[in-house]
């Protein structure tokens, strides 16, 4: 699955134009390395977004093309 895709589904990021941005501007990262939008994703990769000062850090656990919003969380778990 897509970078931006998967960010959407996850509700880490709302829309999927906006992940696209961010991933294009550097500040998504994949196991410690900058990557594209159109990058694809694995479950078990480490994934990193920085929104100005916070970054989030989340394991990917699942890929769902489409989930409910409370079902989303369960698509990653945290990790600091």
């Amino acid at each position: 699955m897509r970078i931006d895709r998967f960010l959407k589904v996850s509700r880490i990021i709302k829309r999927r134009t906006i992940a696209k941005e961010m991933a294009d501007q550097g500040r998504i990262k994949v196991n410690d390395k900058v990557i594209k939008s159109s990058s694809k994703v694995q479950i078990g990769d480490i994934l990193e977004v920085t929104f100005g000062n916070r970054t989030i850090k989340a394991r990917i656990l699942n890929l769902l093309e489409t989930t409910k919003k409370a079902e989303a969380q369960e698509l990653y778990e945290l990790v600091d």
